[in-house]
């Protein structure tokens, strides 16, 4: 039998899901790290992103997770995600409207910077030099 680890991944709301695997990537704030039974320990901040579960069965678990923390020890994972769903729930059509209105508020948010980018020197605030 492959050495395995025990797998908590829980959103703020509920238990999204837990069981055995033997290999969990998911993205941190120091980037992509996998976890595999026997990895040192570890503390980490979660980016948003993919986490991919390799189950010990062979089957694999995706789910998209939105913040939180990651800790590892003694080949127990847990992941503590703000929002998280498996790729089986999601909504896609939610998504897709969520992801429009977030682009639309980045646009409008860029249409109402006064200046454009600011570079050292430039603009309405420059002081007088002598």
């Amino acid at each position: 039998m492959a050495a395995e680890l025990h797998v908590e991944l829980v959103a703020a709301d509920r238990s999204v899901w837990s069981g055995e695997a033997t290999l969990v990537v998911a993205r941190t704030t120091s980037g992509d790290i996998g976890v595999m039974p026997g990895h040192q320990p570890l503390l980490g901040v979660l980016e948003s992103g993919p986490v991919t579960i390799r189950t010990s069965d062979g089957g694999t678990v995706i789910a998209a997770v939105h913040g939180g923390f990651l800790s590892f020890a003694d080949d127990k994972l847990s992941l503590l995600a703000e929002i998280a769903e498996l790729a089986d729930e999601i909504d896609v059509q939610r998504a897709e409207r969520a992801l429009e209105r977030a682009k639309e508020a980045t646009d409008a948010a860029a249409d109402r910077r006064p200046y454009g980018p600011l570079r050292a020197g430039a603009g309405p605030y420059r002081t007088a030099t002598t």
